[in-house]
């Protein structure tokens, strides 16, 4: 009989992933579901990158890439770098993969050994546990809540370093919260590390230019850590290229090597229309995103404001991403026809099958007391969707 890997077997599946899944079936059934279960804003690419990807195949861009990236393109994110967060790369420290995630991976695959800890700031992007766990690390987690507005201090990671911790992981602008750290914020974590040169911060910034408080900061901003920094981004969210799988890092040169070898053995380099494509939306001024930015503050608007409304909900306002991560543990007990709430796993799945609208547990990002809804849709669909939830929400007794 066929044994499939023990790897595989303690690997979860993506929540979210699933919840989308689920959805696609009961469409397919002829169910009007909403389903505000994915991270992927409904823009378009813009036409100048989609030019730019055709200029780039009647150029003949179709062959074998660098592994690690066009040389144009590794300078592009470095210029980008230098303009947009004061951060000073050369191309060789600037790795482009398949993908923000498969730059994680390529990370924790180069970085952990078996029994190496890692501390995850919870809530968390779902797939940072599993990656981590499939490298043989063990994911530490540290703690916040709602209260906190989902932010963690240094002090509160510097009580969880031990002698096993290898790295930290986290975002900002954060998937699931929208939380976003201030430079003081960040400054206060990067003390933590003031004699601690030997774990890697691992700072995933994929949300940036989603962001309603102001400029974008990154913590290799601060010279003390910036020799222990990995910044994470890519060009899915704020260009609206989710499908064209386009990721990358500046590291450590040393770190920038592993991570090229590693991906050397894996899918070697990233598809070569992508990344001249990504060449023109990099080399663009990021204000370019101010129509798509006034978008999504907008939704926020309407989505806070029906949150508020709702009896029951407790809910922060996100200053950045797309995603709202309500508390809304005061159902837990309640009923409706029978059917217990018991969990955010209960809740997301009545809301699915009582207000047809999809959501994620917030078990999933490491907070059993929430539930993710991303507003990346438009308003009216963002309008019924949140009017079906109240009404659904109003049968719990």
């Amino acid at each position: 009989m066929l044994q499939l890997s023990d790897r595989l077997l303690s690997m979860e599946e993506s929540a979210t992933l699933a919840m989308s899944r689920k959805s696609r079936e009961l469409k397919s059934q002829g169910l009007d579901i909403i389903s505000l279960s994915l991270g992927e804003p409904d823009f378009h690419t813009p036409d100048f990158i989609k030019e730019a990807a055709v200029e780039a195949m009647n150029q003949n861009f179709t062959t074998y890439t660098p592994v690690a990236g066009y040389d144009e393109l590794r300078q592009a994110i470095a210029d980008k770098f230098k303009r947009d967060n004061g951060l000073h790369y050369d191309k060789e420290q600037i790795v482009v993969s398949t993908g923000a995630k498969q730059s994680i991976a390529n990370l924790m695959m180069s970085l952990i050994n078996p029994g190496d800890e890692v501390l995850i700031p919870a809530p968390y992007w779902v797939s940072y546990i599993e990656i981590v766990k499939v490298a043989g690390g063990v994911p530490v987690i540290v703690e916040s809540s709602i209260e906190t507005d989902f932010k963690v201090s240094g002090s509160a990671i510097q009580a969880n370093i031990t002698d096993k911790t290898k790295a930290i992981i986290f975002s900002s602008p954060c998937n699931p919260t929208g939380s976003v750290y201030s430079k003081e914020e960040l400054k206060d974590i990067a003390s933590a590390f003031k004699n601690h040169k030997d774990i890697t911060i691992i700072s995933d910034e994929i949300y940036e230019h989603i962001n309603f408080k102001g400029n974008h900061e990154s913590i290799a901003q601060f010279e003390e850590v910036f020799d222990q920094t990995v910044t994470i981004n890519g060009m899915s969210k704020a260009w609206a290229m989710t499908g064209w799988r386009i990721g990358y890092i500046g590291a450590p040169r040393k770190i920038a090597d592993a991570c090229a070898k590693m991906q050397g053995q894996s899918t070697s380099g990233a598809n070569a229309i992508a990344q001249q494509a990504s060449i023109a939306a990099l080399k663009k001024d990021p204000s370019f995103l101010k129509d798509m930015l006034a978008a999504f503050k907008k939704r926020r608007t309407l989505v806070l404001e029906a949150l508020q409304a709702i009896e029951g909900v407790k809910v922060n306002e996100p200053e950045g991403a797309f995603y709202f991560f309500p508390d809304i543990s005061s159902f837990f007990g309640k009923s409706f026809e029978g059917e217990k709430i018991n969990d955010a796993n209960d809740l997301s799945m009545f809301l699915l099958k009582e207000s047809q609208v999809a959501v994620v547990t917030g078990e999933a990002f490491g907070d059993p007391n929430c539930i993710r809804i991303s507003y990346a849709t438009d308003e009216a669909t963002l309008t019924e969707a949140m009017n079906r939830i109240r009404i659904a929400l109003q049968k719990l007794k």
